[in-house]
């Protein structure tokens, strides 16, 4: 990049409690840390608790180098924890807790200027399950002039006009395979190609990118009225968690570096098959071992 990719992350940091210990997650900070590892210039907006958890997630965040100038303190409530079962396939489910500090990030002056000075603003659908981050977050769209909704269902901290509500806000919307079916029926869309499928998804909320990921079948890309397709990567799954978080990653800064979307598309699958092969959200992985990844 001929210069550092400036990136606003907008939502939960939690503890993922997993049978075997903990780890510190959150989709927007698993995108975040991706990002800080691919070299772009990135903040989280957040919110903590004061409790002993807070004061080990950022000692954590010390060591990754990430910015904390936005992650505000909560004295009421406590830092997110989520309670996280794998299955024999390294697929996750999730029982998350709430209310938590997350749950009630506030609007400010400088968060509004970090977010308008951003080059992308990437929030999800879980920090909008409460009113007060949701009113914050809808503010910082405002403002926002490139924003990403990575949307996160987590049943049952979604409401689906919300969700509509909130691509209608958003430039660039990624998905999974699940979230599509919900979305495609709540807007009652029966195309029978994942092409007009999106494009009538893109026509009802006014949005020229959106991404869908197909687990091990990889991921589809419309993007200015083209679709682009990837077959994934075959990789031994160790567990899932965080591996779209790196993939979105992945592909906003193959973009950013004006590849072609063909290509972005093929390192951001790179990216979250190397994820999935590893433990945890957050494994450190290089940048050659992604481009030896994508010659397989």
């Amino acid at each position: 990049m001929s210069k550092s990719l400036n990136v606003v992350c907008f939502g939960e940091i939690l503890w993922d409690l997993f049978p075997d210990g903990k780890a510190l997650g959150g989709a927007p900070l698993n995108v975040c840390l991706r990002l800080l590892s691919l070299k772009a210039k990135v903040k989280m907006v957040s919110r903590l608790g004061t409790d002993a958890l807070a004061e080990e997630t950022l000692a954590v965040l010390d060591k990754y180098d990430l910015p904390q100038e936005f992650i505000q303190e909560d004295d009421d409530l406590e830092t997110g924890q989520v309670e996280v079962t794998l299955d024999k396939t390294g697929s996750a489910t999730y029982v998350i807790k709430e209310p938590v500090a997350w749950d009630n990030i506030a609007l400010t002056e400088a968060n509004q200027k970090c977010v308008a000075e951003a080059d992308i603003f990437i929030f999800g659908s879980l920090a909008a399950r409460s009113e007060s981050s949701r009113n914050t977050l809808k503010e910082l769209l405002d403002v926002a002039k490139n924003a990403v909704f990575d949307v996160n269902f987590r049943a049952p901290h979604y409401d689906l006009n919300e969700v509509v509500n909130l691509m209608q806000l958003a430039q660039f919307v990624k998905m999974n395979e699940e979230e599509l079916k919900e979305v495609k029926s709540f807007l009652r869309i029966n195309s029978a190609t994942m092409e007009d499928r999106l494009k009538a998804i893109g026509a009802r909320t006014n949005t020229s990118s959106i991404c869908v990921t197909c687990g091990s079948a990889g991921a589809v890309l419309w993007h200015n009225d083209h679709l682009y397709t990837h077959p994934g990567f075959s990789t031994t799954v160790v567990d899932t968690v965080g591996a779209g978080d790196s993939f979105l990653a992945g592909l906003l800064y193959s973009l950013d570096k004006d590849n072609d979307p063909a290509q972005a598309l093929a390192f951001g699958c790179a990216l979250g098959a190397l994820v999935a092969g590893k433990k945890g959200a957050n494994p450190e992985i290089s940048l050659e071992l992604i481009h030896q990844k994508m010659t397989e």
